[in-house]
């Protein structure tokens, strides 16, 4: 990390597991970032909001998902550190990276519900995912993040 950010504090932030009726998971790919890598929602914590209410607002922005039912909420936040070439770039350079309260939600609504076309789109497109292909599909810094959802995920579907 170059040292002019290595002080730069954590973005204090959410993310949020959508499961299907089948198990999938819900994952988008990036508008700023429209490679082959794939993100479950995720996003910021406002001042004095609570991460649930941050997570399911969230939710909203990103995809319109409303339906939803509560799971499980990953006990211990998750951490990733942006890598050099986004540093100072994302987040207009206020941050690091950031550390996430992660919530596994049931999707049970229409899928007619979700749309990604929001007032301020992030993806381009979304699917769903087997667990597995969790840890495949997602951008390298944030991998470490998805492979212990990924065991958390494994201790109530399995």
């Amino acid at each position: 990390m170059k040292k002019k950010y290595k002080n730069l504090p954590l973005r204090n932030g959410v993310g949020m597991v959508v499961l299907n009726n089948e198990n999938k998971i819900f994952v988008a790919k990036r508008i700023d970032n429209p490679k082959n890598f794939w993100q479950m929602p995720q996003g910021g914590v406002d001042k004095n909001e609570n991460y649930y209410e941050a997570a399911l607002r969230e939710l909203k922005e990103e995809t319109s998902i409303v339906s939803v039912k509560l799971l499980k909420e990953i006990e211990k936040k998750l951490t990733y550190i942006l890598p050099n070439n986004l540093l100072g770039i994302i987040w207009k350079g206020k941050f690091k990276g950031q550390t996430q309260k992660w919530f596994i939600m049931r999707f049970i609504g229409d899928e007619s519900e979700i749309n990604i076309k929001t007032k301020y789109p992030e993806f381009l497109e979304w699917k769903w995912i087997a667990l597995e292909d969790l840890t495949k599909i997602a951008v390298n810094f944030k991998l470490n993040v998805y492979k212990e959802i990924k065991q958390e995920l494994k201790k109530i579907l399995i």
